[in-house]
């Protein structure tokens, strides 16, 4: 009798312990399951039609829109006193173009950054709602039997043998089913606290990403009012510019290649002979000891390259933030091979400067879009097409880093590139006496090595 009392004590003792194990486990699931979204969730309850949050909303929205339109107005009242307090001084107006489209072209690479982390978050994040989903009944049948489970109390054993048998046969049966329950309800509570960590971590990249999108806003805002003093300052200049532009679309039609266009543009074009003229005589200055003198490249209130074209390799930024997808030298689509490269650009992205040049021309040009040839001095030109948008004109001179053009939405170069390509795409071409050069070895290998204005 006394044995049996034993047996009975022990099993009790082992039937709580399961029950314990079974009600943690339990608890792990049930609060996981609560951070499941709906897809997962057995029922929704109907949100109200018309409900005081709703109204809420509506006025925090109004108030985020006003907000906004306090901010514009504000931003705009700086931009004019900004730009009256530039006056005149053209170093200054540089600077702060370069500046400002410098800090365009860093947001545009975070936030270009930010969607590459939130590429595999995402495709993480659908993989296990899909996972979560198809086993749904398993995580309703886990959740019943952990809730039964939990709910169950030891049998009662009282003094017969019997009972103590059993009691035993229950023991054994738990002893085998809650592992195996312990071990499914672990591994749904894994995936559910995964899927809770994904999301936190994709908010807080969209958060960042918001961030960067609105600040983008804001400083292309500032650098078109830029642009457009500048322009302004630029016509001011050359009141004939207009006429040149005209002339110069009117000449290009004549010409069937770029090198004709060049030629042409240098020989009839007022203003771009006037470049031309300056890059022969200035364009190619002394390198002390055969090494470029970067340190020219900071003064904004330079009229002529800081930095000798030959002797800038591995120096130039691509003039877009893109991907390289055809190379110099590579198959063109359509039996011939590239003269220039091809970069994938996202649509309205800022193009800058490579180097510091002359615009000899600003316009279309046959399949090539819009086209930017800069005369760069010592015998060298700088090809740039498939903007939507050119924001410098004929004789002007251009620095390093300056922004000079705005990306549309599709591919304006689809014909040179024998594709249909949807995405904006930005062809660049170096020459040298004419002849298409491979620009290879003029773009730095690292961020750290490209020369800034």
């Amino acid at each position: 009798m006394q044995s049996a009392r034993d047996t009975s004590s022990s099993l009790g003792t082992a039937c709580r312990g399961q029950r314990i194990s079974i009600s943690l486990s339990l608890a792990l699931l049930s609060a996981a399951v609560m951070n499941l979204s709906p897809a997962v969730s057995q029922t929704a309850p109907p949100a109200p039609a018309v409900s005081p949050e709703a109204i809420k909303q509506r006025e925090q929205e109004l108030e985020a829109a006003r907000a906004q339109q306090k901010r514009a107005t504000e931003l705009q009242q700086k931009l004019q006193a900004d730009i009256a307090a530039i006056g005149q001084d053209r170093s200054k107006l540089n600077q702060q173009l370069i500046d400002i489209a410098g800090q365009v072209r860093g947001v545009e690479t975070r936030i270009s950054d930010a969607e590459l982390r939130l590429g595999p978050l995402d495709t993480r994040e659908a993989q296990i709602r899909s996972s979560l989903d198809s086993r749904r009944s398993e995580i309703v049948e886990v959740l019943a039997a952990l809730q039964r489970a939990g709910r169950r109390t030891p049998p009662a054993l009282l003094v017969r043998p019997e009972d103590a048998l059993q009691s035993l046969r229950t023991a054994m049966l738990l002893g085998a089913v809650v592992p195996e329950l312990r071990g499914r309800a672990e591994s749904l509570t894994n995936d559910l606290g995964e899927l809770v960590a994904l999301r936190k971590t994709i908010a807080a990249e969209r958060d960042k990403m918001a961030a960067d999108r609105d600040r983008l806003k804001d400083d292309q805002t500032r650098l078109a009012a830029l642009v457009n003093e500048r322009q302004r300052q630029q016509s001011a200049i050359e009141k004939d510019m207009e006429a040149e532009s005209a002339r110069a679309v009117a000449l290009a039609k004549q010409v069937d290649s770029l090198q004709g266009l060049i030629a042409k543009m240098e020989l009839d074009l007022k203003s771009a002979a006037k470049a031309a003229a300056a890059a022969s005589l200035q364009g190619a200055p002394a390198a002390p000891g055969g090494k470029p003198n970067t340190g020219a490249l900071r003064d904004p209130a330079r009229t002529s390259p800081a930095v000798a074209f030959a002797s800038a390799k591995g120096l130039f930024a691509y003039p877009v933030n893109g991907i390289k997808i055809r190379d110099f030298g590579g198959s063109d689509g359509a039996g011939g091979v590239e003269k220039g490269i091809s970069l994938a650009a996202k649509a309205g992205a800022q193009v800058t400067t490579p180097c510091d040049g002359w615009v000899v021309y600003a316009g279309p040009f046959r399949s090539y879009g819009q086209l930017l040839i800069l005369n760069a001095g010592g015998g060298y030109h700088v090809l740039i097409a498939g903007m939507e948008r050119i924001s410098v004109s004929i004789g002007q001179f251009v620095l390093t880093g300056e922004p000079v053009a705005i990306m549309g939405k599709t591919s304006q170069v689809a014909s040179i590139l024998a594709t249909t390509a949807s995405q904006p795409v930005l062809y660049v071409e170096f020459r040298k006496d004419g002849t298409p050069i491979d620009p290879g070895p003029w773009w730095a290998a690292n961020e750290g090595e490209k020369v800034r204005g």
